[in-house]
């Protein structure tokens, strides 16, 4: 698919090394930051959160009578592209995958594949291993990628969804999160070694014979089998005492005095989870109403307002977007709030700010016939002027 939409190659370089994951089977902390249970943890709330958004076509126009005309996916070709963007997966898959690819590299990207009159008939996720920007003659950006296999291609600007955060030096890509990673990596990996072998080494050393005077190898070892013979044996029904005489000293090994630090663990945990802007509420899914809130103000909803931004300029054309054509991503059904304040919403109903189809999907309930127009109660209608004091 990709081999029947490569480009001439222009000139002008700027690279992007990304992060990419190749292979199966355990890794250590070698650069693959996916690998890693407290990245994969930090960054899966977020990721599913954008895969919940709800991808719509609106068309808002404006009517000789001055009032506003609202569509709700009036075109069926841009809702099934939101819908299924290609044969490999959904709409949901594919803004989770773009999430995840965001999260890692601080920049993910999509081909956007046209028909022969320009409009837009699939979406593709781009997993490249390098992308450079390059520009013709003509100053037209391209951005040419680098895929798992070595093979190269390079594709209009213009035609890929680019989403970026932490954009900062560089004009057209988002700075890399790997710089800033990789040393709290190195202590996580180094702490989860430690672990590792402080348990081997309780599993095996539990008492330690020093002796006095200097004595071969083999009797060393010989020493050492009495004692675990006389007085470390199941099977010996002494009184469980131990005795040495002076020509040795009997010492007891805790395994907890080579176990890390938990306190410098847990440190270095949160400054990971500082690093991609969540706590551990939100890794555990412990969190309240308030708490949610607050993550998604602070994490999700800028990626939403980015997403819609980004969908809408490189699938319409400015002509079309100057007849109101836009993409939103609707975050209705990622609201966390109590039964109390989900009733509370009621109020909504009765003054016509909510439908009762819009109440009910709160509840996550079906629809009902009827229920997508606006009622008020009576003692809420629209106070009209005219009248005499």
């Amino acid at each position: 698919m990709f081999d029947r939409l490569r480009n001439k190659e222009p000139t002008q370089q700027t690279k992007y090394q990304l992060v990419t994951e190749r292979g199966n089977g355990f890794y250590a902390w070698n650069g693959k930051i996916y690998q890693s249970d407290i990245v994969r943890a930090a960054m899966r709330p977020k990721v599913k959160a954008i895969g919940k958004l709800v991808a719509k076509h609106v068309r808002q126009t404006i009517q000789k009578d001055g009032s506003r005309k609202l569509e709700v996916n009036p075109e069926p070709y841009i809702r099934f592209l939101l819908e299924e963007p290609n044969p490999y997966m959904t709409g949901q898959k594919l803004q989770e995958k773009l999430a995840s690819q965001l999260v890692l590299n601080n920049n993910a990207f999509a081909l956007i594949i046209r028909d022969e009159f320009g409009y837009p008939t699939e979406i593709y996720p781009i997993p490249a291993v390098s992308a450079e920007a390059i520009y013709d003659k003509k100053y037209t950006l391209y951005l040419k990628f680098m895929f798992a296999n070595g093979k190269i291609y390079t594709f209009p600007y213009a035609d890929i969804i680019h989403l970026r955060q932490d954009f900062n030096n560089n004009d057209i890509f988002g700075d890399p999160i790997a710089p800033a990673l990789a040393p709290l990596m190195e202590i996580v990996t180094t702490t989860d070694q430690g672990i590792v072998k402080a348990i081997k080494n309780g599993g095996i050393i539990r008492w330690l014979l020093k002796f006095t005077s200097t004595m071969r190898p083999e009797d060393l070892k010989d020493r050492a089998t009495d004692f675990a013979t006389n007085f470390l044996s199941i099977e010996n029904s002494g009184t469980g005492v131990a005795a040495t005489d002076a020509k040795a000293e009997a010492q007891q090994i805790d395994p907890k005095d080579y176990v890390p630090n938990a306190t410098q663990m847990d440190k270095t945990t949160q400054r990971i989870y500082s690093l991609f802007n969540t706590n551990q509420k939100i890794v555990q899914s412990d969190y309240d109403e308030n708490g949610w809130n607050a993550y998604y103000e602070a994490e999700v909803e800028p990626m939403v307002i980015e997403l819609s931004n980004e969908f809408t300029r490189k699938l319409f054309s400015r002509r079309e977007r100057g007849f109101g054509n836009r993409i939103l991503f609707e975050a209705a059904n990622l609201a966390t709030a109590s039964m109390q304040t989900k009733l509370n919403l009621a109020q909504m109903v009765d003054r016509g700010a909510l439908t009762p189809n819009e109440w009910r999907e709160v509840f996550n309930l079906v629809p009902v016939s009827g229920g997508d127009e606006p009622i008020r109660r009576l003692d809420t209608a629209v106070v009209k002027g005219g009248g005499k004091g």
